[in-house]
């Protein structure tokens, strides 16, 4: 599906494979680790309210969710799993009392080791899904094209598209956040990329030896 489509069914497709899409990568602790970002981290959050934080053990599971279902960077969970607690809560309740001001949000929580923009965005979307998208490497490639700049500037212009989506989307009548955008996004790049292995192990497709003509063929 391509970032341009504007045919809300396609993306409540999209949205709706999540969950399947997830457990299609048969990625360790990665369901587990998905329930607990997307259903029990945010009451957890809103439970504190009025003034919200976010807790070092806490973080560290959504690190390890964030790493799971992307790239595994070790160092990072390292990092977070060693901040101090006081720190990681004051920093996480300067964060949310600034939104919706997403760049000053991102910014109070990067001062985190082990934190940059994305991380900081994962932390903000289980909180605020209607404000603060994930910025993942899918959503963004789709969004803004092959892009690897991981910055606050590239963030704010990645939130803003997804934003400006979701209110498109809407419109129709049904319902999107920025969030739903993204993870619409991440379920299609990752559907697409599965057919694509699949394809690639179909004998047919592999058999060099007895479809030499085939090879081109992908």
């Amino acid at each position: 599906m391509e970032f341009e489509c504007c045919t809300p069914s396609l993306w409540k497709e999209g949205l709706s494979s999540y969950s399947c899409r997830i457990e299609s990568l048969n990625k360790p602790n990665l369901v587990s680790l998905d329930e607990f970002y997307r259903n029990q981290l945010p009451p957890l959050l809103h439970q504190r309210n009025p003034n919200p934080y976010i807790t070092t053990s806490e973080l560290s599971d959504l690190m390890r969710w964030k790493l799971t279902r992307g790239k595994w960077r070790p160092r990072l969970l390292d990092f977070v799993s060693a901040l101090d607690e006081s720190v990681v809560k004051s920093a996480s309740e300067k964060a949310f009392q600034s939104l919706p001001d997403i760049s000053k949000a991102v910014s109070e929580l990067t001062v985190l080791k082990g934190v940059g923009p994305a991380t900081a965005s994962a932390v903000l979307a289980a909180y605020a899904p209607d404000v603060a998208p994930f910025m993942s490497d899918e959503a963004m490639e789709a969004a803004l094209g092959n892009c690897k700049d991981y910055s606050l500037k590239q963030y704010m212009l990645f939130a803003d598209k997804l934003q400006k989506k979701a209110k498109e989307l809407s419109a129709e009548g049904e319902t999107f956040t920025p969030s739903d955008v993204e993870r619409a996004l991440w379920s299609c790049a990752v559907g697409a990329k599965l057919l694509s292995s699949q394809s690639d192990l179909d004998p047919k497709v592999t058999d060099k030896t007895k479809n030499p003509k085939r090879k081109r063929k992908r």
